[in-house]
């Protein structure tokens, strides 16, 4: 081999390692800056929650309730991750805390829903497809967050459990 050789494949080689060390230093400080905003949530007591709001006065089974509450939390979720995905990794890392409260009527969840969006809140308001127990487009459940506890609670702190 000559020299030219020699010298391009010892840079290439340097050069290879150092690109994979400053990626692999990225990418350990990103995960420690997450880390950094965890601890900080935590610190400040600041718990995150989900809540899910059920429309008590359709009647719906156990089943058809749990159906839909998961079509909110889903719905929630995916919102989150393009509104507030800060929030959404903080929620997470806290044990993803999800309450079920009740409402007696479809005026009352809208107005709920109407709250909270104008606080800029993540929500999703589930309609059912009819397939089952419900007429088609019927409101049943309205996921929010998730969010700060205390933000959430100005909205739905009212509200019993289900």
């Amino acid at each position: 081999m000559d020299y030219f050789n020699v010298s391009f494949l010892s840079g290439l080689g340097c050069g290879l390692c150092l690109g994979l060390s400053l990626f692999a230093f990225k990418k350990y400080f990103m995960k420690a800056s997450e880390a950094v905003e965890v601890v900080k949530k935590f610190a400040s007591n600041e718990e995150y929650k989900l809540v899910l709001v059920v429309r008590t006065d359709l009647q719906m089974g156990k089943g058809k309730i749990a159906a839909q509450c998961a079509h909110a939390g889903v719905g929630a979720f995916e919102k989150a991750q393009r509104k507030d995905p800060k929030g959404l990794k903080t929620w997470q890392n806290m044990g993803q805390a999800k309450i079920a409260l009740k409402v007696d009527s479809v005026e009352e969840i809208k107005k709920i829903a109407d709250t909270a969006k104008r606080m800029g809140l993540v929500t999703s308001l589930i309609r059912d497809a009819g397939r089952t127990q419900i007429a088609p487009n019927t409101i049943t459940v309205l996921g929010i967050g998730p969010a700060p506890k205390d933000v959430i609670d100005k909205v739905t702190g009212h509200l019993k459990l289900l």
